[in-house]
């Protein structure tokens, strides 16, 4: 695959791919969340400390989230070596976001609710930053489909995977989805009258159920009884956030009707009218 630029190109410097496309998403998502919070007239002088909770807890997450993944301690890197050098997880990046945000939210005492900032935002950077996991990391398992990815030896023995035969081109899948979950985020769900907060959740548990599905042809090592790690520990988070949805669905949070976050005030606009 192409570890760094110049492996794509000679003329490009030697900086690493994925760590490339990775700061382009950020980037990228940065924008976006400057605009929602600008459309959403959020000015809370507090916000910038959620935003560095996020990105702190999924640094360390991203890393710690794959550190202890053999019974065996001898197999595992150590503690330091693994936050410098050790595989990173998606999921477990999402995860540490979620802790960092609610962290940093206790700390800071901020006490609004945060998700439909970040919903788009997480999708667009989640969309640019697979591009990378698609130029550097194994595509898949062997496809018989025309659309499969042909490794040259080199590149193959660079993954670790079969060099001349097609495979699925997972990251692919995974960029499309983000792609479309952007769009349905930015074009339709934030003009939505959804709860506050309910747009990440469901961004979240579509995500969560798709990379379920598409573990079964990412090649991933499998853990127990045919599952990989991320498919087991979907298996535990999918429920949990199904269960949520539904729990809100039912006090309209998804309606058409405007959201509880708003019947406060309309309360208090009531009570100030004259009898």
């Amino acid at each position: 695959m192409f570890p760094t630029l110049q492996d794509l190109a000679p003329w490009l410097p030697p900086v690493g791919t994925h760590e490339l496309f990775v700061a382009l998403g950020l980037c990228a998502a940065g924008i976006v969340f400057l605009i929602e919070k600008r459309r959403r007239g959020v000015s809370d002088p507090r916000l910038p400390y959620l935003v560095l909770g996020a990105l702190v807890g999924a640094a360390l997450l991203s890393r710690l989230g794959t550190w202890a993944q053999h019974l065996d301690p001898s197999r595992n890197l150590s503690f330091v070596d693994q936050l410098a050098h050790g595989n990173a997880s998606m999921l477990s990046a999402l995860v540490g976001a979620w802790l960092g945000v609610h962290v940093a939210k206790r700390i800071v005492r901020y006490p609004d609710r945060t998700g439909d900032l970040f919903a788009p935002a997480v999708a667009l950077a989640m969309c640019i930053g697979r591009v990378g996991c698609l130029l550097t990391e194994r595509p898949g398992i062997p496809t018989a489909s025309g659309w499969g990815v042909v490794l040259t030896p080199e590149a193959a023995a660079r993954v670790g995977s079969p060099a001349g035969v097609g495979l699925h081109p997972s990251f692919v899948y995974e960029i499309a989805f983000h792609a479309v979950a952007f769009a349905l985020l930015w074009f339709w769900l934030r003009h939505r009258p959804i709860a506050a907060g309910e747009t990440l959740t469901l961004y979240i548990a579509a995500y969560g159920i798709f990379r379920f599905l598409v573990e079964f042809v990412r090649g991933n090592e499998v853990a127990w009884a045919g599952f990989t790690r991320p498919q087991l520990f979907l298996m535990v988070t999918i429920p949990i956030l199904l269960v949520r949805l539904a729990v809100m669905a039912r006090r309209g949070a998804f309606g058409s009707r405007r959201p509880e976050a708003s019947i406060p005030e309309e309360r208090t606009d009531r009570r100030e009218q004259p009898a």
